[in-house]
């Protein structure tokens, strides 16, 4: 007989066994979270204190929601694009209509997440390819890096109204020549405390979050610049954070008149984008469980569903599961949700306790935690990586890359995902394919095989994960790909990780019939062509 092995216990149950533990890795999050949050509401053009509240409500409420043990609920940076495009557009130039605009699709947007995950949805996110799932968060990190580097340096943030990504990155040497250069110093500091902090030999020090390390540096810095002074007043040194208050704050105005088609648009983006980053980090943060735990996306998507509503009331962002942060609770020793719940409290006490210093923080050390945040979202590795899976997923990324940067990220995933279907089609797989794998069944000894006779693409790969999913736990499976001319990446990474599944359960399966394909590179999980067939055809 299978062990099963030692988990934590969950809900108040949970609490009381682990509650030490959690409390600690819930204060260590809330140091990372508290800049973080900060640095991205000022980059969405929400007043920075509106993202330490979203990350509260998504501590404080989605806790008692959801059952993702270790992942932490707050604002994104994948978002900030997103966010800051929603009040320039509804707003037409005047932030604070735009915020309170922006508040309503937050509001409309976490109904709709609540919507897909009562009506058990979240399994359509299978259907957007991994690589343009990279590819459109690549794109919102170069466009975080391209207007934070020009905050960085100290330029007047009137010059930056309107500039599309390209737009700004085309202006980077001219900021980097007319820096003022007291800002600079605080931003380059800040920047390599960021980049630097890892390579320290001191690892008592390592400990402590580079983020909280550069606030407090650079407000020893501000203070010694003197960026307080009226000289920089133009140039807006120092945030300004706002009031924390639990007001209504939410306007639904953006759905009358000629409004309406922009707020409907970012209703669809904050729901589908908000909901696939979620996703991806549930599922990241599952296989970095050390209890080997699985959450219900479709309940956790609700949870950051409600939390969204909350948080949109308040005057707050939009929240995901956020990866940086859950990763750093698993490291800190966080075993259960009320992680989340004590890092949410921690944040509510520190804005209680250290408004005056937060007033004080410049606004070049935000904008280097954000360029490093970006760096991360599209550093040269994602690029190594993502070619080490094959040349036709580095194609479908920067393509995706390209279009997102021209244009917006409902077209660069939709021109993404178009991509993808022509590359296929040039690799063989026929139309009628596309969207039917004609998946077959049949029990034989107690052993279930699964035939693919059709290509298994991203396009049909829910149709065979139903099928799939359908059969009993804990028997065995042979899934058959022999006569299948090609499966591609995202089937390969969503079959092996229901391969992993099924198997913890209790079950055994089997994929057949790939050592007739031949991989598209040298990745384990690379795409792969039917060679038997196609020396036939020959």
């Amino acid at each position: 007989m299978k062990t099963i092995p030692w988990r934590p216990a969950t809900g108040f149950r949970g609490f009381k066994e682990n509650w030490k533990s959690d409390i600690l890795s819930g204060f260590l999050v809330s140091l990372i979270a508290l800049p973080l949050s900060l640095g991205i509401a000022g980059a969405s053009s929400f007043p920075p204190i509106m993202g330490v509240l979203t990350a509260i409500v998504g501590g404080i409420v989605t806790a008692f929601l959801t059952n993702s043990e270790l992942t932490i609920k707050g604002p994104a940076a994948g978002l900030v694009v997103i966010v800051a495009g929603a009040v320039d557009n509804l707003g037409k130039g005047n932030a604070a209509l735009g915020w309170h605009l922006t508040l309503g699709a937050i509001v409309l947007a976490g109904v709709v997440q609540i919507l897909l995950g009562l009506f058990k949805l979240p399994k359509f996110a299978d259907f957007v390819p991994l690589s343009v799932v990279h590819g459109m968060l690549a794109a919102v990190g170069i466009t975080i890096m391209a207007k934070q580097i020009h905050f960085a340096v100290g330029i007047d943030p009137g010059e930056l109204k309107g500039k599309e990504p390209l737009q700004l990155i085309e202006m980077v040497p001219g900021s980097l020549a007319h820096m003022e250069y007291h800002i600079a110093i605080v931003g380059l500091v800040s920047l390599m405390i960021m980049f630097g902090w890892k390579y320290l030999s001191f690892s008592y020090l390592k400990k402590a979050p580079p983020a909280l390390v550069v606030l407090i540096v650079a407000v020893i810095l501000g203070q010694f610049f003197r960026l307080f002074d009226p000289a920089y007043r133009d140039l807006k040194p120092l945030i300004n954070p706002g009031e924390f208050t639990l007001a209504y704050n939410v306007d639904f105005g953006g759905m009358k008149g000629d409004l309406l088609p922009v707020f409907l648009k970012y209703v669809t983006m904050f729901a589908l984008i908000g909901s696939l980053e979620s996703f991806l980090t549930v599922k990241a943060i599952d296989l970095l469980d050390p209890f080997k735990r699985k959450a219900d996306l479709s309940r956790d998507l609700a949870a950051v569903g409600a939390g969204n509503v909350i948080a949109g009331m308040l005057g707050g962002l939009p929240m995901i599961s956020e990866v940086a942060r859950s990763s750093a609770n698993i490291n800190n020793g966080g075993k259960t949700r009320w992680a989340n719940l004590f890092h949410g409290v921690c944040l509510l006490i520190f804005v209680a306790a250290l408004s005056p210093l937060i007033k004080m923080v410049p606004v070049a050390a935000l904008a280097a935690m954000l360029i490093f945040v970006g760096f991360r979202l599209a550093s040269p590795t994602e690029f190594k990586d993502i070619y080490y899976i094959g040349k036709e997923q580095l194609i479908i990324f920067l393509v995706t890359i390209l279009v997102t940067l021209s244009t917006d990220l409902l077209i660069g995933i939709a021109v993404g995902i178009i991509t993808k279907v022509i590359i296929q089609l040039f690799y063989g797989v026929k139309i009628p394919h596309i969207f039917s794998p004609q998946t077959e069944v049949k029990v034989k000894n107690d052993v279930r095989y699964v035939y693919v006779p059709r290509a298994a693409v991203f396009t049909n790969y829910l149709n065979l994960k139903g099928i799939l999913e359908s059969l009993p736990k804990g028997k065995k499976i042979h899934l058959d790909f022999c006569d299948s001319p090609y499966v591609d990446h995202t089937v390969m990474e969503n079959i092996t990780r229901f391969k992993n599944d099924y198997e913890s359960s209790g079950g055994q399966m089997q994929i057949l019939g790939l050592e007739h394909h031949k991989a598209l590179s040298d990745h384990p999980l690379a795409a792969r062509k039917n060679q038997k067939q196609e020396a036939a055809l020959s």
